[in-house]
């Protein structure tokens, strides 16, 4: 494949979170320029008009791009656009994906889910922000990149499901391509009313869920009444009736190999229950928790939350705002 280079690259974000990604690309000092900006959608150019962008350098880990192209311009129509993408040198005939902004956020276009990229598969984006506006964008895919247009899975919520917890799970499964199997264990704080418990269960996963309030009837259905009287052929689910600072290790009990985390509490007191957990339980091998956000601002502080996590020696982390979240952000961490 042919090197390119741009003048531009643009990123698809959560509408709302605009500032908050430009607040995190002037952290990462990498000297971006902001060019151009839309309800969901930014777009910079290099820190010098000389400067340009190579496809294959711009895979930058911006918590609050959920889609990062090098951009091809704007066209009037949607043909326009992929006309732009199919004549570079750099496209090879891959997926051309469409997203536009409906329903005050950009989404996917409807269609179905497509089969997922190799890495350093090149993928066309088509951005439509109005009428007359369409934007062009390459970008090769890498590993804990979402497959889908956008970063936006289309994924819907199953009517039984108790919150929208199941769909931040769903979406981090398929963003980031985990591999989460029968023989895992999770541990999950904040788990009423079992949005995540139940989309666990469902894949056959055991949970443990700590949380003093009521968990959902979907989710007791599966309940035992304690570590001892676990079924050895079916997933299960124990209700650690208890806020998160009070569980000890007698409640995990052995082989927890997942610290999950979708309790309503700053960062800074999720992180500290996550290196407290991880202390109580050496076989965890992931992470995964929602940070919540009073003001998208507070990414800015990502480097603290990412030292947190090095200190307990995971090699492997990524932050993402996902389709599906509000101001939130998803902790990714993997020895």
């Amino acid at each position: 494949m042919k090197e390119i280079e741009s003048e531009f690259v643009f990123a698809v974000t959560n509408v709302g979170s605009e500032n908050a990604l430009k607040m995190e690309v002037e952290a990462a000092r990498l000297g971006w320029r902001l060019s151009y900006q839309r309800k969901g959608f930014v777009t910079f150019k290099g820190a010098t008009d000389k400067a340009f962008f190579a496809l294959g350098s711009i895979d930058h880990p911006l918590a609050c791009a959920r889609r990062l192209c090098l951009s091809l311009g704007k066209s009037e129509t949607r043909e326009e656009a992929e006309s732009r993408i199919k004549q570079h040198p750099a496209y090879l005939g891959g997926p051309i994906h469409q997203v536009h902004f409906a329903n005050r956020r950009i989404e996917r276009c409807p269609g179905p889910l497509g089969e997922r990229p190799e890495s350093g598969d090149c993928i066309g984006t088509v951005v439509e922000l109005g009428p007359s506006e369409f934007w062009a964008g390459l970008h090769l895919h890498t590993p804990f990149l979402s497959p889908d247009p956008g970063g936006d899975s289309g994924i819907v919520m199953p009517e039984d499901s108790p919150s929208r917890a199941w769909l931040k799970l769903e979406e981090a499964v398929r963003f980031f391509d985990l591999e989460l199997t029968s023989r895992d264990l999770v541990v999950e704080l904040g788990c009423a009313p079992g949005g995540v418990v139940l989309s666990l269960l469902r894949r056959r996963i055991s949970v443990i869920g700590v949380d003093p309030a009521k968990m959902a009837d979907v989710v007791m259905a599966s309940a035992v009444l304690g570590r001892l009287l676990v079924p050895p052929d079916k997933a299960w689910f124990y209700h650690c009736c208890k806020p998160a600072a009070l569980a000890g290790k007698k409640d995990l009990g052995m082989g927890v190999t997942w610290f999950m985390s979708d309790m309503n509490q700053s960062p800074t007191v999720v992180m500290k229950e996550c290196a407290r957990f991880c202390g109580m339980s050496p076989t965890i091998r992931g992470v995964l928790v929602n940070l919540k956000l009073k003001d998208m601002a507070e990414v800015a502080e990502k480097a603290e939350w990412i030292r947190v996590l090095r200190d307990l020696d995971f090699k492997t982390i990524r932050l993402q705002q996902f389709s599906v979240h509000h101001r939130e952000i998803a902790l990714l961490a993997m020895r």
